[in-house]
Parts: structure tokens; sequence; C-alpha cells
């Protein structure tokens, strides 16, 4: 199930971000992922409009979208990865919006081929000055049907 992440959830998500980004990014010091707990939880989190997916009363998965366009998160459990939850959670915000964007790091190549195909195309390059890695700035846009 698919819902709106509640206030007293933040902790379980957070848990969930904490997990899963420092398995995604092994190129990346875990150090870095600690130090930046305390701004997606006060900053970027409160900021988007996030969804969760609730398996068995359990967050397994989450994904963030801020200002109605850049998709600042998505990542589920790693004992659910594989099982179609990013996919649900991608196809809910698509449903949501007309056009989105998302920064993905170059080396973290499942996200950028599940992104791909998500029907994201890379629109740019870019760098990241805090981890000192490239990214891929992507993008996607729903068809018009007529």
């Amino acid at each position: 199930m698919i819902r709106p992440l509640q206030p007293d959830e933040m902790n379980e998500l957070i848990e969930i971000w904490l997990a899963s980004t420092i398995h995604a990014h092994p190129f990346i010091s875990e150090r870095y992922w600690h130090e930046s707990e305390s701004i997606v939880r006060n900053v970027y989190i409160p900021q988007s409009a996030t969804w969760v997916y609730v398996e068995d009363g359990k967050i397994v998965g989450f994904i963030s979208v801020l200002d109605s366009l850049f998709i600042g998160a998505l990542f589920v459990s790693e004992a659910f990865t594989g099982k179609g939850i990013g996919h649900a959670l991608m196809a809910h915000v698509k449903s949501q919006f007309s056009a989105l964007s998302l920064e993905v790091y170059q080396k973290n190549h499942r996200a950028v081929h599940f992104y791909h195909h998500q029907g994201f195309r890379i629109e740019e390059s870019a760098w990241q000055n805090e981890t000192h890695h490239p990214t891929w700035i992507m993008s996607w846009q729903a068809e018009e049907t007529r």
C-alpha cells in the first residue's frame, strides 16, 4: 500500500534511508551519510511530498518529491528490493506529476539502469562537490494523450 508519510514515521523512514544509501553508494564514505542525516531529517524530507510503501504495517520503501518536480529520494529496504516496490512508488509519483527530474551518482549503476527503465533520460553530467563524485541529471516527461 502506498500512502503519504505520517509525521510520527520519520525515524522509520530515516533508518531505511541510511541503510539503503550506504548500501547503494559504497564509493562514498559512510561518515558522509551519517553527517547528512540531520539535513535529510530536518530539511529535505519536511520540504518534500513523501509517500511510503507499507507492507504488513511496516514501511519498506519511500519516495520524496521536492517542488513538485525533483525526486530527492527513492529508497527500498534491502530485504524488499527486486519485488516491484520501487516501480510502484515511481508509478505513483508519475501519476501525480507530468514531468520529473533527479540526480543520481554515475557509479550507482543499478539506480541508473532502473531510472532508464522508468523512462528517464540523461540530460547532463554534474559534479557533487561534497562527495567528489560525478552525477547524472535525468528527466522524465509524461507522454501527451490525445
